[in-house]
């Protein structure tokens, strides 16, 4: 009698905690996953964003500096513009 218990219940219920537990570890890992496949998204748009903000800084000092080459800005507008674009 004792082992038809043992057999009946304890034997599931084992089997239904292991099987929450692997569900548990896996759910750990997908997340796990999913972070760091949106970590890497997040850099990866972050990088594109220096990128192009490298490439209209150095578009608006030439913008500057032809500026200054033709006479329209003075050598003082031409420092004060180009130090506003590099604090910024």
């Amino acid at each position: 009698m004792e082992k038809i218990i043992f057999f009946g219940l304890v034997i599931p219920i084992m089997g239904y905690v292991l099987y929450l537990g692997g569900m548990a570890i896996m759910n750990g890992f997908n997340a796990k996953e999913a972070n760091r496949a949106e970590k890497e998204e997040v850099e990866e748009e972050t990088k594109t964003t220096i990128s192009a903000d490298n490439g209209s800084l150095s578009d608006e000092l030439a913008k500057l500096n032809s500026l200054r080459e033709n006479g329209v800005l003075t050598q003082e507008e031409f420092e004060k513009a180009k130090n506003k674009l590099l604090n910024t």
